[in-house]
Parts: structure tokens; C-alpha cells; sequence
């Protein structure tokens, strides 16, 4: 049964490149977008904030040693290079999209405005948002959260390279805590690194639900949306349904 009428996918960046160490994959590329086009054409309204750590890092080397201004700037172009690429494969699929950029880059897109962004999804067309915030020293986690509120999205899903929240990075220690459910507040005390805390922060002050799910299987980014037992939420809830992995 669906759940949502209008949803805010965050990806990264290295979701689209695949088993490549750099770039886009155009295997990783089609088979989420082929998944997204499923969910659209349940009639679900998609908007979509792509990182670009398949390009450019800010926690790179190269990025240390640069001013962290014209670092933030590199990445947001990145983000914008993704989108160009997913919006392209959706128009293979023919599914109409639409960029909305955070600033002017030529006739790559548009720039964002709330209202016409809101417009297109509510016509069936699918949104994705490059650039992240436009501005430096703010993430793209902090932009989906940005731009779900500015569209009324109900929901940000976040695909990452594990199951959901953890205490601590569970491909790194077996003895890693599994939160199904965890408040915005539990989350900001334990200090945990899925999100960062500007987003969080910001989602809490409006009730902003997020899920946390893996997205590397197929199949993945429906069950996110349709089953409210997979993956993590970080809500307003006052418990916290705790998992040991």
C-alpha cells in the first residue's frame, strides 16, 4: 500500500559510480534510476539531492589542502555533473525531470524556487536538486533536509552502504548497535555521523522524518518506502527500539 505521496531521496555521490573507484557507472546509474521510474509510476512524487563524492571529496587530501570555500564550491559542482547524469538517464527511461540548481550554471537546469519545484512534482515530474545549499560549509545531507521542507516532501530516505543507524560503523566492529527507531534527540547526544548534525537539527525542529536504509541491493529503495519495518527512522518518537546486529 503506499505510504507517501511525496518523498526526498538523498543519495551520494558513490552510489552511481558503481565498483569504479571514480566517475559514474552507467550499470549503478540505470538500475536506480529503473527502480525510481517503478516508484514514480505508482503515482509517488519524487525529489532527489545527489551528492559528488564520486567526483570531488571534501574529505580528500586534495580538499584538505585547499580553502575550504573553494573546496565546498568543487563539490557542489559535482553534485550538479550527477545530476545532469541522472536527469539524462531519466529521460532514456522516458520520465520526465527537471533540474533545479542552487545557483546558475548556463543552461544546465534551473534555479530552484520552491513554488515552480513544488509545481512540477505535484505534474508528475520528478525533481532532483543540484548543488546542495549553494553555499559552502553546509552538506547535501543538510540540503535534502532543506529542500524536502521547501517542497512539503513527508519524508527524507537516505540510502547509505549499510543496513540503517549504528552506534558505530558496523563494517568496522562486529559489536555495533542497530537503532530501528531513534529520536532526533537520542541521535544528536550520541553524536552519530549517518547524517550530520546541521540537518538533524533542522529536521527536528520541524518533524521532519528521516530513513535510513541500504541502498547497494536492488529492490532496496521501494522497501524504504513501502515497509516501515526496513531500515532506520530518526523521528520525534520518545523510546528508541534498540537491535544489537
Amino acid at each position: 500500500m503506499k505510504k507517501y505521496k511525496r518523498i526526498l531521496l538523498k543519495l551520494s555521490g558513490e552510489v552511481l559510480q558503481g565498483q569504479k573507484s571514480f566517475g559514474i557507472d552507467d550499470l549503478s546509474l540505470s538500475k536506480i534510476v529503473k527502480e525510481l521510474v517503478e516508484i514514480h509510476n505508482d503515482e509517488i512524487e519524487i525529489g532527489i539531492v545527489i551528492g559528488g563524492g564520486n567526483f570531488f571529496r571534501g574529505a580528500s587530501a586534495v580538499a584538505s589542502k585547499m580553502n575550504r570555500v573553494q573546496a565546498d564550491n568543487i563539490g557542489m559542482l559535482a553534485t550538479i555533473q550527477n545530476s545532469i547524469a541522472l536527469n539524462e538517464k531519466f529521460n532514456e527511461l522516458n520520465t520526465k525531470s527537471v533540474i533545479f540548481n542552487s545557483c546558475n550554471i548556463g543552461n544546465v537546469g534551473t534555479i530552484f524556487n520552491a513554488d515552480k519545484a513544488k509545481t512540477s512534482l505535484k505534474n508528475g515530474i520528478v525533481a532532483i536538486f543540484g548543488g546542495g545549499t549553494g553555499n559552502p560549509f553546509f552538506t547535501t545531507d543538510t540540503a535534502a533536509v532543506l529542500r524536502a521542507l521547501e517542497t512539503d516532501s513527508e519524508i527524507v530516505i537516505k540510502g547509505t552502504k549499510v543496513d540503517g543507524i549504528f552506534d558505530k560503523d558496523p563494517q568496522k566492529f562486529k559489536d555495533a548497535i542497530f537503532f530501528k527507531t531513534i529520536s532526533f534527540d537520542e541521535y544528536i547526544k550520541r553524536d552519530l555521523k549517518v547524517m550530520d548534525l546541521t540537518s538533524i537539527s533542522l529536521a527536528k525542529e520541524f518533524k521532519l522524518p528521516i530513513k535510513v536504509f541500504n541502498i547497494k541491493e536492488s529492490g532496496n529503495i521501494k522497501k524504504a518506502i513501502y515497509d516501515d519495518n526496513f531500515g532506520s527512522i530518526i523521528n520525534s518518537c520518545f523510546a528508541e527500539d534498540i537491535i544489537k546486529s
